[in-house]
Formats: structure tokens, sequence, C-alpha cells
């Protein structure tokens, strides 16, 4: 979805965001970096954007007051794609605002990165972006060159990893009236929530990858975690219908709630509890589901990682169900007191 075969990098400023509980101030540079040396520029571009040519899901800014000018990211973005020159004093306003939300003791310090990129693709298009980053995780790097006598030993410390983005946001200057078109990166703790829903306060678009996604994620959710209060129900009827779900969303162009529930659930009440249940997460997150929409092939190849079909037994055996429910019978042994599956099959590989 996001390439940057065509991007520039065009402007960079560095600001560093200390920790507010531990009264670590922030430091703004004085003005942007002009990146001169093509390798260098390369490598930024590596660790900037390289992590988006897997991001499929695309935000957009809200406020809670639905007035966008409100949300201080969209602002001063905004500001940027209409004067280039305000750049930099732009980018010094986003680092007093991230100082200024990161109130958590656990946020780490880090540097901020403000750049401007030329030429960034995304569904098809392209855009000028501009990208807000952080790094928080600093590591120790080798370094090995040769000598007159051999090969000689050093060390850096507190060296920024490339290809370890800890958060970061692409905003494409595209769709301004809807909040932009934005794309994120966060390695989050449970304490990092700040960055999107602080910072950035986004809220995903409803399109069809997140539609799909959204689907599979409550039914999954609904199988693995709600049934149990309602139905007697087994590990292996939960696996059969993860599967059949899956299974359901591989071979179809298009999602209908109606046949959906009644090929995979098929029966009254599951269905009835099921709809309950996804009517409930929509209310809740405020995240809408259409009844009907178009099936996105990368929505469901993502969330068919999170989709478990085994059956872990104490520590001796995992059954990995990929098929037919029926060719497993469960079963209980009175002389051993203890539980047992059947498994039945024709050829044995």
């Amino acid at each position: 979805m996001i390439s940057f075969f065509e991007a520039s990098l065009a402007e960079l400023s560095i600001h560093r965001i200390g920790n507010k509980s531990e009264d670590e101030f922030y430091v703004l540079s004085e003005k942007s970096i002009a990146i001169r040396d093509i390798t260098l520029s390369n490598l930024l571009q590596q660790y900037f954007l390289s992590p988006y040519e897997k991001v499929n899901e695309v935000y957009r800014f809200i406020h809670p007051n639905g007035d966008l000018n409100l949300n201080e990211a969209y602002h001063f973005a905004t500001e940027i794609f209409a004067n280039g020159e305000t750049f930099h004093e732009n980018s010094k306003q986003l680092a007093k605002y991230l100082y200024d939300v990161s109130g958590h003791p656990k946020i780490k310090s880090g540097e901020l990165y403000v750049a401007y990129f030329e030429n960034v693709q995304i569904e098809g298009e392209l855009h000028d972006a501009i990208g807000v980053f952080k790094s928080e995780t600093k590591e120790s790097y080798l370094k090995v060159f040769p000598e007159q006598d051999g090969f000689g030993l050093s060390y850096e410390q507190e060296a920024v990893n490339i290809n370890k983005l800890d958060k970061g946001c692409l905003i494409f200057n595209t769709d301004k009236e809807e909040g932009f078109k934005v794309a994120v990166i966060d390695q989050r703790s449970a304490e990092a929530v700040y960055w999107k829903d602080e910072f950035l306060k986004l809220k995903i678009r409803n399109d069809s990858f997140n539609q799909t996604a959204g689907v599979l994620g409550v039914y999954k959710s609904f199988v693995t975690e709600k049934l149990d209060e309602e139905f007697d129900i087994s590990k292996a009827d939960k696996i059969d219908l993860l599967n059949k779900s899956m299974k359901y969303f591989k071979e179809k162009e298009s999602f209908d709630l109606e046949e959906f529930s009644n090929e995979v659930i098929g029966n009254a009440e599951g269905i009835e509890s099921f709809k309950n249940y996804k009517k409930s997460f929509e209310e809740e997150f405020d995240q809408p589901i259409p009844d009907s929409f178009d099936i996105s092939g990368a929505a469901v190849k993502k969330q068919a990682r999170a989709y478990k079909s085994v059956l872990k037994l104490d520590k001796n055996f995992h059954i990995y169900i990929h098929g037919d429910k029926e060719l497993i019978e469960k079963g209980f042994d009175d002389d051993k007191s203890m539980n047992y599956y059947k498994v039945f099959f024709r050829d044995e590989e």
C-alpha cells in the first residue's frame, strides 16, 4: 500500500524530548538539517520509511469536539503543507506538544525527527508527506576496521538501530478535509498509548481492509472469550468455528452478515449471540462495521496469523485441526481418569 521507490527527503529537523515526570526538558534545534550525503539520505529513508511497506491500516486525524483544527498535530501539518517555509518552526511546535502529552513516568526520552518527503506512494498515488518519528531505544555497536598488523576493534554506545523504528507516523497531503491519510508505527507498550491516542488523536479509516479485519477480530474474540459464557462448547468445536470463518473469508469476495452467520455459525442462538456481541463492540469502541462489504485479501492474510487451530493437551501433545471436525472425537477414560481424543485418518505421512 505504501512504497517509497520514488521518494526523496527534502528537509529534516531533529529535537530531543525528555521525560517530563523526571523533570527533564525538551531541547529544540535552531534550524533544520540539510542532508547532502546521498548514503546518509538513503539510510534515513530506510529507517523512516521501510517499516511502512507492510502497513495496510490508514488512519485520519480527529478531535473529540468534532473540530479538526483543534487537533494540534493536524493543525501543524496543515501549516507545513500550506507553506513549506514554516516547516522547522512547526516541527518545534510538534516537539513541544509531544512533550506536554508525555506525562507517563515510563515514557522514554529520545530524539524526535520531523521530516518532509516528496513523492511517497500510498494507494497508488504519489503525495508529499510529513514524517514524525521518535527514537527511544539505543544500542551498542561493534566496529571492526583494518590496521597495519590485522584488524582493530572499537564500539559505539547509545546508537540508533536503523532497522528498529520505535514510533512514527506519515501524514500524506491528501484528503485534508477528512483529516488527511495517516499511517502509524508504534512498537507500543501499555504506557505508550499516548503516541496514537493523545499526541496524534487518530481514528482508523473505515475501509474494506479495516472492515474485514474488524469482523475477523470480533468473531475471534466472540468464539474464544464469549461462547463459554453462554454455551457448553469444546475447544475442538471452537477451532472448527474459527476454521470455518477463515475458509469463508478466503473463498468469498464480499462479506454478508446473514450469509456468514448461516454458513459459519449455523445455530440460531449462536447467531443471535454473535450479532449482539458485534453490536456491543461497535458501541463500545465507536467503530461501526457494516453488514456487507468487499473482503480485503491483505486483511485476511494478516488476521490468519492470529487464528490458532491447535489443541494443546497438557505438555505432551499438540493437535493441529485444519479440516473436518467430525474426524476427531473426545472421550473420557474411566480407568485412567483422563480425557482423550480419537483421531481418524486414511494416510500417514
